[in-house]
C-alpha cells in the first residue's frame, strides 16, 4: 500500500468572498463567515501529496514489541514462559520481568525512545499515560539508561485524581499500574521523539479496579473457565485457552477544522446544540459507499499507515450513510487487545485528521436530523484448537457444540437485557438509539432464517435439517453465480447473529468497548456455566446421553428465553408494542438504564464470577451517573452561552434592520409587509423565554441523590434545551445569511 501524506494550507484568512454568504447591510466577519472563507481559501490552494512506495508488510507492526521480536531478543526459557502466559492464560512468572524489561528497553531505544509510559484506561473512558525517562544522572555528571523489571511491572499514578466512585478519595491517593503482558507494548511516534508505551491495568492500593481493563481480563478468565467445561463434555480436553474476540467497527464524521473552531458546541460538547436541517441531507442515499473525497482518502491512507505500524489490523474503509460520515473496521483480535487497539484507533484518527485540517467527530449524534454514529462490536469466542466456536459450519443442525454456545448467548441476552442496555448508556448515545438509524433501546436477538428454523425444530423434538445456502443467479451471463447465505442480515437489531459471530450494534461511537465486553463476557460465562452444569449432570453416568441432553437443554432455554429472538423490523412501532407484550425491557434513556447495573441479579453475578465486587460495581454506577449529569450540564451551559452571546445579538440586529427599513419606507409612502418582522419579533420573545426557562432548570439543585439528579437532567433540562433549540433553528431560517454567526449544516457537511 502506498503511504499518503498531504500538506494543506492552514490559512485562516478572513478576506475575500465566501460560499453562501451574502453582502447584506450590517454584515461583518462573523465566526461563520471567517470559517467559510478560511475553508474555501484552503480548498483553492494546491495540495501537495507525495507517495512513498513502502509495502505494507514492511511496516505492519513495525512499532510493536511482537512475539517475533520477543523470540529474537529473549532467552528461550523466558520467551516460552511469556508465551505460555499470553496464549494459555498461565500465571506470569515474576522472574522473567527483568530480562523482558532489558530487551524491551533496548528495542525501544534503538527506535529512538527516551521515555516509557504506562498506558492505562481509567473510568473517564479515554486513555491515560504517565511518562518516565529511561535516563538517570550519575555521580560523574553523565547519564545511565535503566529500565528494571519492577519499573516494567508497576507504576504509581495518583489513584484519587481519576473517577473512582468513592473507592479513592483525596486522602487515599495511592494507585498502581500493572503490566498487562497479554497486550503488546508499542512505540508511539512524535515529530520530536518516540515513547515506549506499555499497556497496563490500573488498581487502587486495596486492589480494586479503577479502570476498564482489569474487569475485561477478569471476565475473559471467567469465560474461559466455563467454556472449558462445555468442551470437556464434548471430549475436547486439550485445555487451549478459550478467548473472547472482538472486531469493533468505528463510525465517525469529518468536517473542516475551521468550522469546528467556529462552533463552541462542537469544540466543547462534541455535538451541535443548534442547527437547522439543510435543504439536502442524506435522503438521496448518495453518500453511502460513494467515492471517497480525495482529501478524506489522503487522511484515511495516512491513518491506516499509522494504525498498521501499531499492529492494528484495519481492513475496511468507506463512506457511511450521512454526508461527512465514514467508517473504518478492523478484523478480529483477542477482546482485551481489541479494546486497547480501539482506544489507539480513536487517538490516531483525531491526530491524523488535524494534519489534514480536519476535525474527527466521534460523538454519537453530532448533527440533529442526520444519521448518528455507532461502534458495532462483533463478538465471538474461540481457541487455538477449536477455532471459532460460533461458526455453524455447513450443517448447523448437526453441530451440537455450536448450538450449545449459541443457546448460551440467547439465554444470556434474555436474562441480562437491562445490563446490556446499561453498558451502552450515555448522554450522547441517548440521541442515537431508537432514532430509526440505530437499534431501538429494546434489546433483542436476530438469528436469521436458518438458525431460527433449526431452533424451532429443536423445540418441537429435534433438528433434522438446515435451510440450504443456495446459489444466487442474477440473470446476467457474464456475472458469476454467487453462493447465497442461508439468512439475511438485520441492521435494526441491537444484537444480531451475522454468520459466525454476534454483532452488538448499540454501542456508541465515542465509547470504550471495554464495558460492553465485560458485560458480554460475564453474562455469557454465567450462561455457559449453566449449560455446562446441565450437560455434566446429564452425562455423568452415561456419556452417550449427550445428544439427548443437548436437545433437552436447548429446548429448555428456548422455552424460557425465546421471546428475546426477533427477526423483524426493530424500527417499527409494532415491535415496540410486541416487545411490551413479551415483557422485554424498553429503557429509552440513560436515567432509565444505568440503575440496572446494580440490580441484585447483576451484582450477584459479577461477584460470583470474580469480575466486579459489589463496591466496584457501585463505583461504576456512581461514576457513570456523574458523567451523564456533567455532560448534560456542559451542553446546557453552552446552549445558554451561545444563545445569549451569538444568536440573540444576531436576531436583534436583524430585527432592528427590518424595523428601520419598515419605518423608512413608511415615511415615503410605501407600504411594507411586516409578516417577517412579526415572525422575528415573536421568535426573539420565544428565545428570551426559552433562555430564562433553561437557566432556571440548570440552576435547580433540588435533587437529593444521583438518581434524582439524572432524572432532572433527563426530564427537565434536556426538554428545555430542545425547546430553545427549536426556536434558534427557526431563527436560522429567517435571519439574513450575512448575520448568522454559526457555520451551518450545509457548510459543515458538504464543503469538503
Amino acid at each position: 500500500m502506498a503511504s499518503v501524506f498531504a500538506t494543506f494550507n492552514e490559512s485562516t484568512s478572513t478576506s475575500g468572498g465566501s460560499i453562501g454568504n451574502g453582502g447584506g447591510a450590517g454584515g461583518g466577519n462573523t465566526p461563520r463567515r471567517s470559517a467559510v472563507s478560511a475553508v474555501t481559501n484552503r480548498l483553492s490552494q494546491s495540495q501537495t501529496i507525495s507517495f512513498v512506495d513502502v509495502p505494507a508488510q514492511d511496516y505492519y507492526a513495525s512499532n510493536v514489541f511482537t512475539k517475533a521480536v520477543m523470540k529474537e531478543r529473549l532467552p528461550k526459557p523466558v520467551f516460552k514462559s511469556l508465551i505460555s502466559t499470553i496464549d494459555s492464560g498461565h500465571a506470569l512468572d515474576p522472574a522473567v520481568a527483568d530480562m523482558v524489561a532489558s530487551a524491551m528497553k533496548d528495542w525501544a531505544m534503538e527506535k529512538g525512545a527516551t521515555h516509557y509510559a504506562h498506558v492505562f484506561y481509567p473510568l473517564t473512558g479515554i486513555t491515560a499515560e504517565k511518562h518516565d525517562s529511561f535516563f538517570s544522572p550519575t555521580s560523574d555528571g553523565s547519564t545511565l539508561s535503566e529500565f528494571s523489571g519492577k519499573q516494567l511491572c508497576q507504576g504509581e499514578p495518583d489513584g484519587s485524581s481519576f473517577p473512582s466512585g468513592g473507592i479513592r478519595v483525596t486522602s487515599q491517593a495511592r494507585g498502581y499500574t500493572i503490566w498487562d503482558v497479554t497486550s503488546p507494548a508499542y512505540i508511539l511516534e512524535n515529530p520530536n521523539g518516540t515513547t515506549l508505551c506499555i499497556p497496563t491495568a490500573f488498581v487502587s492500593w486495596t486492589g480494586e479496579a479503577l479502570d476498564k481493563k482489569t474487569p475485561v481480563l477478569r471476565s475473559m478468565q471467567a469465560l474461559n473457565k466455563h467454556a472449558q467445561r462445555v468442551l470437556n463434555v464434548f471430549g475436547h480436553t486439550d485445555g487451549a485457552f478459550v478467548a473472547s474476540t472482538a472486531g469493533p467497527e468505528q463510525e465517525y464524521f469529518l468536517i473542516d477544522r475551521n468550522f469546528y473552531y467556529a462552533r463552541p458546541d462542537l469544540l466543547n460538547a462534541g455535538r451541535t446544540l443548534f442547527g437547522a436541517k439543510p435543504p439536502k441531507g442524506q435522503e438521496f442515499d448518495d453518500h453511502y459507499f460513494g467515492a471517497i473525497p480525495e482529501r478524506v482518502l489522503a487522511f484515511m491512507c495516512e491513518a491506516e499507515r499509522e494504525l498498521f505500524k501499531l499492529g492494528i489490523p484495519v481492513k475496511t474503509r468507506h463512506n457511511e450513510v450521512a454526508p461527512g460520515q465514514f467508517e473504518v473496521a478492523p478484523v478480529f483480535e483477542s477482546a482485551n487487545v481489541a479494546a486497547d487497539h480501539q482506544q489507539l484507533m480513536m487517538l490516531t484518527l483525531n491526530k491524523v485528521a488535524t494534519k489534514y485540517g480536519l476535525a474527527c467527530l466521534l460523538h454519537e449524534k453530532p448533527f440533529k436530523g442526520v444519521n448518528g454514529s455507532g461502534k458495532h462490536v462483533n463478538w465471538s469466542l474461540g481457541s487455538s484448537s477449536q477455532g471459532n466456536m460460533l461458526d455453524p459450519g455447513e450443517t448447523p443442525h448437526e453441530n451440537a457444540q455450536f448450538l450449545v454456545f449459541c443457546a448460551a448467548v440467547i439465554r444470556a441476552v434474555y436474562k441480562h437485557q437491562g445490563l446490556l442496555r446499561a453498558v451502552v448508556a450515555s448522554a450522547g448515545n441517548d440521541h442515537r438509539l431508537g432514532a430509526n438509524e440505530a437499534p431501538p433501546a429494546i434489546i433483542s436477538i436476530f438469528l436469521g432464517d436458518q438458525l431460527t428454523d433449526i431452533f424451532e425444530q429443536i423445540k418441537k423434538g429435534g433438528a433434522s435439517s438446515s435451510l440450504p445456502s443456495g446459489t444466487l443467479e442474477v440473470g446476467v451471463d457474464v456475472l458469476p453465480p454467487l453462493p447465497k447465505d442461508a439468512g439475511d442480515r438485520n441492521r435494526t437489531s441491537p444484537f444480531a447473529f451475522t454468520g459466525n459471530r454476534f454483532e452488538f450494534r448499540a454501542v456508541g461511537s465515542n465509547q470504550s468497548i471495554s464495558g460492553p465486553l465485560v458485560a458480554m463476557n460475564t453474562i455469557i460465562a454465567e450462561s455457559v456455566d449453566f449449560c455446562a452444569t446441565k450437560l455434566e449432570q446429564a452425562t455423568k453416568d452415561d456419556p452417550s446421553a449427550l445428544n439427548g441432553a443437548v436437545q433437552s437443554l436447548i429446548a429448555e432455554i428456548l422455552d424460557e428465553c425465546g421471546d428475546i429472538i426477533f427477526n423483524g423490523d426493530g424500527y417499527s412501532s409494532e415491535w415496540h408494542e410486541e416487545a411490551a407484550k413479551r415483557g422485554l425491557l424498553n429503557l429509552k434513556t440513560t436515567a432509565d438504564a444505568l440503575p440496572h447495573l446494580i440490580s441484585p441479579e447483576n451484582a450477584a453475578m459479577f461477584s460470583e464470577y470474580g469480575v466486579l465486587s459489589e463496591r466496584e460495581l457501585h463505583s461504576r454506577l456512581e461514576t457513570y451517573q456523574e458523567q451523564y449529569c456533567m455532560s448534560v450540564d456542559v451542553e446546557a451551559k453552552l446552549a445558554l452561552n451561545i444563545a445569549r452571546t451569538m444568536i440573540f445579538p444576531a436576531a436583534i440586529r436583524y430585527q432592528n434592520e427590518l424595523a428601520s427599513t419598515c419605518a423608512n419606507l413608511k415615511t415615503v409612502g410605501y407600504s411594507f409587509d411586516t409578516d417577517t418582522l412579526d415572525a422575528i419579533t415573536g421568535l426573539v420573545k420565544s428565545l428570551q423565554d426559552s433562555i430564562a426557562k433553561l437557566d432556571l432548570a440548570v440552576n435547580d439543585d433540588s435533587a437529593t441523590n444521583a438518581d434524582e439528579a439524572c432524572r432532572h437532567r433527563c426530564e427537565i433540562v434536556l426538554p428545555n434545551m430542545l425547546t430553545l433549540r427549536e426556536t434558534v433553528d427557526k431563527l436560522e431560517e429567517f435571519i439574513a445569511d450575512d448575520l448568522w454567526p454559526l457555520p451551518t449544516y450545509q457548510e459543515m457537511l458538504f464543503i469538503k
